[in-house]
């Protein structure tokens, strides 16, 4: 029983009570902005003062000036003298709210790279290493070395990762009191680090704070994603011959697909046809069906120019939520073989997994984390519920003129893409600039295609030529341009009405700025909302309409029992019910996705907390004496004998090498073993038994067990190693190369993913 007398446990629940209580009273982004802008306020009373430094960095800095009004003063003229740039009150009042910790919600165009940089340089002034964390190695450049001149004027030092710096390059980018990076890029870091066998190798300082940009598409999209190291590198495994042999088979007779275009089934037809075409009985080996199951898979359910992009002879990831090339991003091993087989290209290599994490694991290793974005009170409650983050909304520093019209809803894709191209040549005679927002690679050639037909040229931009985004997005604002784009419609680059030309802005202004023209709604809304925000930055007119068909994806697989109300003789939907049924349909995908994020961090969860432990073992052995004093205590005649005939030194370095091969060999094997529990654990379900509970039971004895074998292995290896020679000679090799990807999580799901799901929608039927 819980002791009511003890006043730590009655403060404990207090406090538990009292965080469940402001959690169901607040709304995401209802944090007070006020505090922040009284302050920011309060600085253009300093400024004079300000103005007159000749060191705007004090001799000493108090970290609880940081954050003041005078402190706002001084980073308003330290971006007047770095940048020409003059920080706006709600600029300054966006980087209080990021220095205490918060989201920052700021629009397209309000000036988020100088708010970051900011907020950066305070940290750093009150002693903190900072990370700001980017989505591509083109924004953290950029951004370094844009907001550079601001850092120098403080007496502060910024630099830059990418994916080519160099081990060294590394290390003095890390250096630095502010350091961005891709996010994939610290991850991968931190990853190759857990291989270092000498403190001299490691690049990645212990993490302190965490500045996160574009903070929704780093902590929500890419949550789930998982950095992997891998080593022993073989090529992949997928014969040609299942490709060859799939592309045979008929849907609805050979296979069937369920509902939700997530997974694809053999009929009892299909696998005598392909057990006669093979010569053996399918389920007598196991192996040839998994290839079956994947060739089919990456036949039928992964879609060229929709799910990957083929270029250089390379298979390439299109990331769904940005429309962008996931780079180094690859599905799991069998299903990317799958892939390469099914388009006739070489197998690319595969190896054995070393280590992992996710990007949502990575963040959590920050104990200060904080970020900005345009579009955070849609994700506010996972920004709470994952990371403890809370939503300050900043508003804009001009009104948003911006007219959102109200979708336009047809019965078909036929009538939607005929008045979708009525629209834009009827908007294009005008002069006015258009973007077309286009739901992936496909539908951005298709559509480019179809205005070409109609004498209209139309700028594209998707995951072909993503080299050439912000040069591309830049010049979308101009007098007549055309841009057809997916949806990453370069996020982190402004389109300025006229490309910057002021008599030709004005024009632009007076035809209606930008118009921003979606042709279907994405699975988020809040993906809506960043292609809308495109147009109308810092109080440009503009203005913004989707395009919908009742046979969109998002109402075939998320309201596939639900109709449209019938059409009008042009194809269009006027019913205020069919905008009903479209926002009904994007909230059921919106739930499903959040649900797919929370089941993978109840799972990766425990891991993580192993990870960290496993790490922190691992410090002590790479930079003390830990492993040789617990071999000593092993084997302590052995010890005793070593030391006499090589030198303690050469023992305690023999020993260090001795436990970390093992702490890393037995990780590495108990990943493995993870993997393959938690591909099996949903069958579970079908006995009454909870799969995560059933996980987390055997996950933790398997992780004392690894513990305790690591600590029999060493003494083993120590009892029979001669430390005179090298220890890889003697059986303790490690990879001669390591290389790092990020996984596509299977989109299908385990095999018993699918089997569970199957009996699931068979026994929800049967109630019905």
């Amino acid at each position: 029983m819980w002791n009511q007398s003890d006043p730590r446990v009655v403060g404990a629940d207090v406090t538990r009570v009292g965080r469940w209580i402001k959690r169901f009273l607040e709304k995401p982004g209802s944090v007070d902005l006020a505090p922040f802008q009284r302050v920011a306020a309060e600085a253009a009373g300093r400024a004079a003062e300000a103005g007159r430094r000749d060191e705007l960095r004090p001799a000493l800095v108090d970290p609880a000036w940081v954050g003041s009004a005078d402190f706002c003063a001084v980073m308003r003229e330290a971006a007047v003298r770095a940048l020409g740039q003059r920080p706006y009150d709600v600029q300054l009042a966006g980087m209080l709210a990021l220095l205490e910790g918060h989201v920052a919600q700021m629009a397209t165009g309000e000036g988020k790279t100088l708010v970051g940089a900011m907020a950066a340089a305070g940290y750093a002034l009150r002693g903190a290493r900072v990370h700001v964390v980017s989505v591509n190695d083109y924004l953290a450049r950029r951004d370094a070395e844009w907001m550079g001149p601001l850092y120098e004027t403080l007496g502060l030092t910024a630099g830059w990762i990418a994916e080519t710096s160099t081990p060294e390059e590394r290390r003095k980018a890390y250096a630095c009191d502010v350091t961005y990076a891709a996010v994939s890029e610290l991850g991968f870091d931190v990853l190759r680090d857990r291989l270092c066998t000498d403190p001299a190798e490691l690049v990645v300082p212990a993490p302190e704070v965490a500045l996160v940009d574009e903070a929704d598409s780093v902590l929500v999209d890419e949550a789930r994603v998982p950095l992997v190291l891998a080593g022993a590198a073989d090529a992949g495994t997928a014969l040609p011959e299942m490709a060859a042999l799939v592309r045979r088979l008929s849907r609805g007779y050979h296979y069937t697909i369920d509902e939700e275009g997530r997974a694809v089934f053999l009929t009892p037809k299909g696998t005598d046809t392909v057990e006669k075409a093979l010569g053996v009985d399918l389920y007598e080996h196991p192996g040839v069906v998994t290839q079956v199951n994947l060739a089919l898979h990456a036949h039928t359910l992964l879609t060229r120019d929709v799910d990957y992009i083929v270029r250089d002879g390379k298979v390439e990831l299109v990331n769904t939520s940005r429309g962008r090339v996931a780079a180094l991003q690859r599905w799991p091993d069998g299903l990317q073989a799958a892939v390469e087989a099914k388009e006739h290209l070489q197998a690319s290599e595969t190896g054995e997994i070393l280590d992992s994490i996710t990007v949502q694991g990575l963040i959590h290793r920050y104990p200060r984390v904080c970020g900005m974005t345009g579009t955070a009170v849609a994700v506010g409650e996972q920004l709470r519920e994952f990371y403890d983050l809370s939503v300050v909304v900043v508003p804009p520093n001009r009104p948003c003129v911006r007219v959102d019209e109200p979708d336009r809803i047809f019965a078909t894709v036929e009538d939607k893409e005929g008045a979708l191209l009525d629209e834009i040549e009827t908007r294009h005679a005008t002069g006015q600039p258009i973007l077309v927002g286009t739901l992936d690679v496909a539908e951005s050639e298709r559509l480019a295609g179809a205005l070409e037909a109609r004498g209209l040229a139309a700028t594209v931009l998707n995951a072909k030529n993503d080299a050439e985004e912000a040069q591309i997005i830049a010049r979308a604002g101009r007098r007549g341009a055309l841009t057809v784009s997916t949806q990453m419609a370069g996020r982190g680059t402004d389109i300025r009405l006229g490309a910057g030309d002021p008599g030709e802005e004005d024009e632009v202004a007076s035809l209606g700025g930008l118009y921003v023209i979606g042709t279907g709604r994405h699975d988020s809304s809040r993906l809506d909302d960043q292609l809308r925000g495109r147009a109308g930055r810092q109080g440009d007119p503009g203005g913004s309409v989707f395009f919908v068909s009742g046979q969109d994806p998002l109402l075939t697989v998320y309201a596939p029992d639900q109709s449209l109300p019938p059409a009008d003789a042009d194809g269009a939907v006027r019913k205020p019910d069919a905008h009903a049924l479209v926002a009904h349909a994007q909230r059921v995908a919106e739930g499903v996705n959040l649900e797919i994020h929370r089941n993978t961090w109840r799972y990766t969860r425990l891991l993580e907390r192993q990870r960290a432990e496993v790490l922190e073992q691992r410090d002590r052995v790479l930079n003390g004496d830990t492993g040789a004093r617990a071999l000593e205590s092993a084997c302590p005649e052995r010890y005793r004998e070593l030391c006499e005939t090589a030198g303690e030194e050469a023992v305690e370095r023999a020993a260090r090498q001795i436990v970390l091969y093992h702490l890393d060999q037995c990780w590495t094997e108990h990943l493995g073993f993870l993997s393959d529990l938690r591909e099996g654990i949903h069958l579970r379900a079908l006995g009454r038994l909870n799969p995560l509970d059933e996980f987390n039971r055997e996950a933790v004895p398997a992780y004392r067990a690894m513990l305790d074998e690591v600590e029999r292995r060493s003494r083993e290896t120590f009892e029979k190693a001669d430390v005179t020679r090298d220890l890889a000679d003697q059986g303790l090799k490690r990879p001669t190369a390591t290389w790092t990807y990020l996984v596509q999580d299977n989109p299908f799901g385990s095999e018993w993913d699918r089997v569970f799901n199957r009996v699931a929608g068979a026994l929800r039927g049967r109630r019905r």
